[in-house]
């Protein structure tokens, strides 16, 4: 009964510590903090949010700032960009009209 007790213990643990090393390892990153930061160093940051725009125009808009006019971000902080923009300025589709 006692090696049983050991081994789950031992289990527990490396569970728990596995888990926090992943936390420590990859922080969770503030995608408005990373846009305000990013963005307005070229512009202020009140450009973007005039705008409403799908994911996918939003998407290429970061790419182009990206390609074109030089915005210093890696992939992962463009697609948080992105993410970010296309949840807080979103780009409503409307359904087609019917005729009825």
């Amino acid at each position: 009964m006692t090696r049983l007790a050991i081994y789950f213990s031992l289990i527990a643990l490396l569970t728990v510590s596995g888990s926090v090393v992943y936390s420590v390892e990859k922080p969770e990153i503030d995608a408005k903090a990373l846009f305000e930061q990013k963005c307005s160093t070229c512009h202020s940051s009140d450009r973007p949010k005039a705008k409403a725009k799908t994911a996918k125009e939003w998407a290429s808009t970061v790419t182009h700032m990206k390609q074109v006019n030089g915005a210093h971000l890696s992939d992962e902080e463009a697609k948080l960009i992105v993410d970010y923009l296309a949840r807080t300025q979103p780009k409503y589709m409307r359904a087609p009209y019917t005729g009825t």
